[in-house]
């Protein structure tokens, strides 16, 4: 069976590494840095890859053909994309990342370059709270702008989560004095219904990523950001895709089994407070 290809969970290659992107997709090999070290060769030869998936917070370098990267994916079956605006964009919190308007008005390219609104996926993870002076802020309420530029788009899907503040991240805002807030459980599920009833206004499916509690709101289901059965779906030959779980995910993704070929070692410079996975983030 052909291997889904994920680009990736682990840094942004797409903004930050497009040449070695581009190289790769035109040898059609790579060989990729483990987690816990040693290297793996990935085929990337087209008879081998059914989906190639590309996660971002800016898909510019996608959109303007830098490096030639279109050109080097445009002999693979399928592209889905999975791309992530939280709102805070050029804040404190998110130096590094496009602002805003700027994130969202890439939409409409990214659904032409998928080939269908079906293979764009819009990820609305993080929610932060966080508080300053005597109030605590959020970009909770940027989600209705988000909601209205992806239904526009054509996109019906988004997916959703709470900030998860693992130690690195945690000592992290320790260092630069980010007083964060991880609200109680029935507080993000208060919110999850305001997201909920949101995403229904513009018909919108609302998944959440690696947090089944927030299922427990109407209109959301849990969710698999890489979908096997999905991907098979929108194949233009309908072709099968892996469908067993990522072992290599945490327990409540829901994600299938796919080759991701980003290395920590290629560091992300957006700079977001919350991050896991920067290891020059301290």
């Amino acid at each position: 069976m052909k291997a889904v290809v994920s680009a990736s969970r682990r840094t942004d290659l797409v903004a930050f590494f497009p040449d070695w992107l581009a190289g790769i997709f035109r040898e059609e090999s790579a060989r990729v840095l483990g987690p816990r070290g040693g290297t793996m060769k990935v085929d990337l030869r087209p008879a081998s890859v059914h989906t190639v998936v590309l996660w971002s917070k800016n898909f510019s370098n996608l959109i303007r053909n830098a490096h030639r990267i279109r050109a080097a994916l445009e002999k693979y079956d399928q592209l889905y994309i999975l791309f992530t605006v939280t709102g805070l964009g050029g804040t404190f919190i998110e130096k590094g990342v496009p602002a805003p308007a700027e994130a969202l008005a890439q939409l409409p390219a990214l659904v032409a370059l998928a080939g269908h609104p079906k293979r764009v996926s819009l990820r609305f993870d993080p929610v932060v709270h966080w508080r300053e002076g005597a109030g605590i802020e959020t970009n909770l309420y940027f989600f209705e702008t988000a909601a209205a530029a992806a239904a526009r788009a054509g996109i019906e899907d988004i997916r959703i989560s709470f900030t998860q503040w693992y130690g690195k991240a945690l000592r992290r805002a320790a260092k630069v004095g980010f007083d964060y807030v991880d609200p109680e459980g029935e507080e993000k599920l208060e919110a999850a219904r305001r997201l909920a009833a949101t995403a229904a206004q513009w018909d919108l499916r609302l998944h959440s990523c690696s947090q089944n509690f927030l299922t427990r709101v109407p209109g959301i289901r849990a969710s698999a950001c890489i979908d096997g059965t999905l991907l098979k779906e929108l194949h233009p030959r309908k072709e099968e895709a892996p469908t067993t779980k990522d072992r290599g995910q945490r327990d409540e993704c829901g994600c299938t089994a796919s080759l991701d070929i980003g290395s920590y070692a290629q560091t992300c410079s957006h700079g977001c407070l919350y991050c896991y996975a920067n290891p020059r983030m301290s």
